[in-house]
């Protein structure tokens, strides 16, 4: 008999926070994408990307690195 895996993965915790926990965070950028995406540039969602961003790292506990971006 199997028993169910009861710790998550990080892709695991990263795919549902991104769909509860930032959800709204997630279809304000999805929102932000879509009006802009026959004119897209650089940064035009910046402010949204980075809102949702911010919201995964803390829902999935991650230290934010200036140097690098997680999201």
């Amino acid at each position: 008999m199997q028993t169910a895996k009861t710790s998550t993965t990080p892709l695991r915790q990263l795919a549902l926070h991104s769909t509860t926990t930032c959800s709204s965070h997630a279809t304000a950028y999805g929102k932000c994408i879509l009006a802009a995406y026959t004119d897209v540039r650089k940064d035009s969602c910046k402010q949204e990307f980075e809102k949702f961003g911010q919201c995964l790292r803390e829902a999935v506990c991650l230290p934010r690195d200036d140097k690098r971006s997680v999201f």
